[in-house]
């Protein structure tokens, strides 16, 4: 499982978020099992990134398994009950 975050440095939302999702794969364990990414906005990679994800506000996060998408979140830090939900499945 893998969740993406889109955003930029000094994003005061997007540097949350990054810190909310960490934190949610080392509470429930997950560590060997759930691979964060953070995708700069503000680089080459990332916007790459961001144009093959259609991701056109920040922050933006995805969590995918298998390369499907399970749940995304545009412009807004995800919800606590929404992280725990889908990383509960991996």
């Amino acid at each position: 499982m893998q969740v993406q975050v889109f955003g930029k440095q000094n994003c005061a939302k997007c540097e949350t978020t990054k810190h909310k999702v960490a934190h949610f794969i080392t509470k429930l364990g997950l560590g060997g099992k759930v691979e964060m990414q953070f995708f700069d906005m503000e680089t080459v990679e990332g916007l790459t990134e961001g144009a093959f994800r259609d991701v056109f506000d920040v922050p933006t996060t995805i969590i995918q398994n298998e390369g499907q998408d399970l749940a995304r979140w545009e412009g807004t830090i995800p919800p606590t009950a929404d992280i725990k939900k889908h990383l509960g499945t991996a």
